[in-house]
């Protein structure tokens, strides 16, 4: 069964038995809103998509779990950043609330985004205040109530809740392509934070056992969806897992090469450990 809201996110629930695990995609997203005008070619634009990462995780509703993904891109609003972690330089008029820029923004990278990478900027000028708040409201503040229900819900139910917060990582880590990632995938728990180190193991383990090289929370540690629905102390545990797009699509097209479908079959393996994995845990917190 499937929560729709048009052009802003899918929630898909649990095919039979349901399990206290999320997975979520919030840069997949690939409908462009009309009133989004940029001066960034729009192939160029697509690229800062986590394109194909939605179809990675099909399955997960087939072993139990909820899987959410945002259907607009990250260019638009940035869910992954903080409400009021925005430049603002790059706003005309006043916002209702205070802005708190971080380095990201300031780097044109925040909740909004001024660029689309170093050198490439999305806009020929400042954005009204009132498309940015607009921006807020129809995107960001839905995704984040269906991550804080979802989560909620399952931690209720079931006493604890294991997250997975999903996206694709360029494969080189300079756009001049000159210094290339080392690893397949990147897992990230803010540095033991945000999640028991069980379930970090689990998924190293698993990723490792299928010969993949994996780093954890290098260079990518988290953000703001694991800073914010990561509380281990209350039973939420959350993790960031990046994959590296060499592994199952052309950088420059976007289109998937053969490596798609063994990563897929991969994916559809550590699904399964997780869901296995969160299974246990709930019976083991019943007998206790």
């Amino acid at each position: 069964m499937s929560f729709v809201i048009d052009d802003v996110l899918v929630r898909n629930d649990p095919v039979g038995r349901r399990l206290p695990v999320l997975f979520d995609s919030p840069h997949s997203g690939s409908v462009y809103p009309d009133d989004f005008r940029v001066i960034c070619p729009h192939p160029l634009l697509r690229q800062a998509e986590d394109t194909h990462v939605e179809e990675l995780f099909a399955t997960a509703p087939d072993h139990g779990a909820t899987l959410l993904c945002a259907l607009f891109p990250r260019t638009c609003i940035d869910v992954n950043r903080a409400v009021d972690d925005i430049d603002p330089s790059m706003i005309d008029g006043d916002l209702p609330l205070r802005l708190r820029p971080t380095p990201r923004s300031t780097l044109g990278m925040g909740l909004i985004r001024a660029m689309l990478r170093p050198g490439v900027p999305l806009y020929d000028g400042k954005l009204p205040a009132s498309v940015v708040a607009d921006r807020i409201d129809r995107y960001y503040r839905p995704y984040h109530a269906q991550m804080r229900m979802a989560l909620d819900g399952l931690a209720e139910r079931f006493g604890a809740a294991w997250h997975v917060n999903c996206h694709s990582m360029p494969s080189s880590l300079r756009p001049d392509g000159r210094d290339p990632l080392a690893v397949d995938f990147v897992i990230g728990d803010r540095d033991g934070t945000t999640s028991e180190p069980g379930f970090v193991r689990l998924v190293a383990d698993t990723l490792r056992g299928l010969g993949h090289r994996v780093a954890i929370n290098d260079p990518y540690k988290g953000v703001e969806l694991l800073a914010r629905y990561g509380e281990p102390a209350r039973g939420r545990h959350s993790i960031q897992l990046e994959i590296n797009r060499r592994l199952y699509m052309n950088e420059e097209t976007l289109e998937r090469h053969d490596g798609f479908a063994r990563l897929k079959g991969d994916i559809d393996t550590l699904i399964r450990r997780i869901a296995d994995y969160a299974g246990q845990r709930v019976l083991h917190r019943a007998a206790e």
